[in-house]
């Protein structure tokens, strides 16, 4: 007793050191927690993974090959180390030919993409950056349309990864977020995203996923990461001190567009059973003494809608957040936000913006279209955001690619979005 006694004495004669020693160990403890359940969810993803690696395949079928365009400055440098440690040991164990392909600077992606040859699967590992990059050089290709078949995945190791959300259920662990996206690949379920084509009179065009967003919230946005040092306040910092600078913080635009297309049937999952031989030869034989008439095809020319705007934000972007969404009409979406903001108004939704670009006020403009065309005022300058990415501002044409790309989804997510929809 009289030793417990001493030790307690001296716990608080060095009340310093001691609560010092019980912070290291707290924090410590907690660590090497965090790296223990780290593990255990890498274990199970390889156990699971190597289920598949066992299946066996036909003897004249091959190994899938699949091709990685990895990023490793995502993360901050950090997406190499996260990859070779959460995603590569699960695709090797599933039985894929691999091929990874490191990119070394900005826009080297696109290259790679005109460059590579056919592949089973292409996985993209990276960020919203290195995603946009992959997406332009694919549909950039000339064989585009074979190309464009290819089932696409998508492995978040960026520091923004906006897709993830529409293809996986969202987790706060890292290791959780990244195991769960390649196995998603693995078992081979797909969805079709739109895809928006942008383009400008001097530049080739550039893809888009999400969408495209100009205005002054956007402009902000860009900015908050410079007043780290004011903490949770810095968001509203960055949009009070903007009006300091300038206001109004109106754009305006000219915008002519047309209206949505019908969305054709989906084709059938099991093709229909062919005609009989005898029908077949009849079939031929009449076409062939009484050919149907040919007619050409009516062209109706194309009905654009115009419309002037001012606003503080514009926003265009696809219906990929929820993919499995049944739609009648193929359609963009356009938000223009309302133009009799306050200050205080500006800075509570600015906050609301900067975590999700997509939300608007009841007061918004919306509308649906399968085309836009953009014409700014002589003069202005600033940015857009193409998913994510920044882009000078110009006089751009927008156009809406239906079902354009297939990537690879996870079959919790999408019963999560059908039953939101009951």
């Amino acid at each position: 007793m009289a030793r417990v006694v001493r030790v307690f004495r001296t716990l608080r004669n060095h009340w310093k050191k001691s609560t010092f020693a019980v912070c290291v160990l707290s924090y410590g403890s907690h660590w090497l927690y965090g790296r223990y359940c780290d593990n255990v969810l890498r274990r199970e993803a390889c156990l699971e993974a190597r289920e598949f690696g066992r299946q066996l395949i036909a003897p004249n079928e091959r190994l899938k090959k699949a091709t990685v365009i990895l990023n490793p400055a995502a993360c901050n440098g950090k997406a190499n180390s996260l990859f070779e440690k959460n995603a590569a040991p699960i695709l090797h164990l599933a039985g894929i030919e691999i091929t990874v392909v490191k990119t070394d600077y900005e826009g080297q992606a696109k290259k790679m993409i005109d460059l590579m040859e056919h592949t089973d699967m292409l996985i993209v590992a990276g960020g919203d950056g290195t995603l946009q990059e992959v997406v332009t050089g694919l549909l950039r290709r000339s064989d585009q349309d074979s190309f464009s078949r290819t089932p696409i995945g998508f492995i978040p190791l960026g520091s923004r990864n906006t897709l993830s959300a529409t293809l996986y259920i969202l987790s706060d662990n890292k290791v959780k977020e990244i195991t769960s996206a390649t196995l998603s690949i693995l078992k081979g379920e797909t969805v079709p995203l739109d895809v928006l084509q942008i383009n400008a009179e001097t530049e080739k065009p550039v893809y888009a996923l999400m969408g495209l967003r100009w205005g002054a919230f956007r402009d902000v946005s860009a900015t908050v990461s410079k007043y780290w040092y004011l903490g949770p306040l810095k968001t509203n910092a960055a949009h009070w001190f903007r009006t300091f600078r300038e206001w109004p913080l109106l754009r305006d635009v000219t915008m002519t567009y047309l209206a949505p297309t019908l969305r054709p049937p989906d084709m059938p999952p099991h093709k229909t059973s062919r005609p009989n031989l005898l029908y077949r030869i009849a079939r031929r034989l009449r076409n062939y003494w009484n050919p149907p008439p040919e007619e050409p095809p009516k062209e109706e020319p194309e009905q654009w809608e115009e419309q002037k705007l001012s606003s503080l934000e514009l926003y265009i972007q696809t219906h990929n957040k929820n993919p499995v969404e049944r739609r009648i009409n193929d359609s963009m979406m356009i938000s223009a936000e309302s133009d009799n903001f306050t200050v205080s108004e500006f800075i509570t939704v600015g906050k609301q913006k900067h975590n999700d670009p997509t939300v608007f006020s009841e007061t918004s403009t919306k509308l649906e279209a399968s085309a836009c065309r953009l014409q700014l005022p002589e003069g202005t300058g600033g940015f857009f955001n193409i998913d994510n990415e920044e882009f000078e501002a110009m006089p751009v044409e927008i156009r809406l690619l239906p079902r354009k790309l297939h990537f690879f989804m996870s079959a919790e997510r999408r019963q999560q979005l059908l039953s939101l929809m009951q």
